[in-house]
């Protein structure tokens, strides 16, 4: 209904972001699920909310304005799953969430509203705990294909090949020239 009023939809400028530098975090291969090793990055506290818009609308703006459509609102899965066709970024709209990233030997992170997280292909992700008012925006670059197993669903083999055939999308969902661009080539 935003979409179609404007009402609590922003505009590209109307957008109040904090210049930060990602935090990268890598994860190998655990031989379940495969990870990759292209970086995951967290922008912290990189959206400064405007009280006269949808927080969710904020993020979602900003990754349509670089290119990352399909934008969905919900949480995360409270089971290790991860994309072998694509990269997906994060929005955190509202409160907080601790995820476990890059499968069962991987980390767990503590998330808050405001913070993003850009996964690579194959990094494997879950909730752990989360706020009762989490709610998440997630996107993904034009080129890819959406899909979500959990380890084993897939031939390990068959993923990595999958992950391999991901390109590097042309922008930054946070910072659009900056961040994946600088940290995955």
């Amino acid at each position: 209904m935003e979409r179609l009023t404007g009402l609590g939809y922003p505009k590209p400028g109307d957008l109040r972001l904090a210049p930060v530098t990602p935090e990268p975090h890598v994860f190998a291969d655990d031989g379940r699920t495969p990870n990759n090793p292209l970086p995951l990055l967290i922008y912290r506290q990189v959206m400064r909310f405007d009280t006269g818009f949808d927080p969710a609308a904020q993020f979602e703006v900003l990754f349509e304005s670089h290119g990352w459509k399909d934008s969905w609102r919900d949480s995360m899965y409270r089971f290790n799953h991860f994309h072998t066709c694509t990269h997906e970024v994060l929005g955190l709209a509202r409160g907080r969430l601790l995820a476990q990233f890059g499968g069962s030997k991987g980390r767990e992170i503590e998330l808050g509203a405001g913070d993003a997280v850009l996964i690579p292909a194959g990094v494997g992700h879950k909730c752990v705990n989360a706020s009762r008012d989490l709610l998440i925006v997630g996107a993904y670059p034009e080129e890819g294909e959406y899909d979500e197993p959990r380890p084993r669903e897939i031939g390990h083999q068959k993923a990595l090949s999958r992950i391999a055939q991901v390109p590097v999308p042309a922008t930054d969902p946070v910072q659009g020239k900056g961040g994946l661009l600088e940290l995955w080539r």
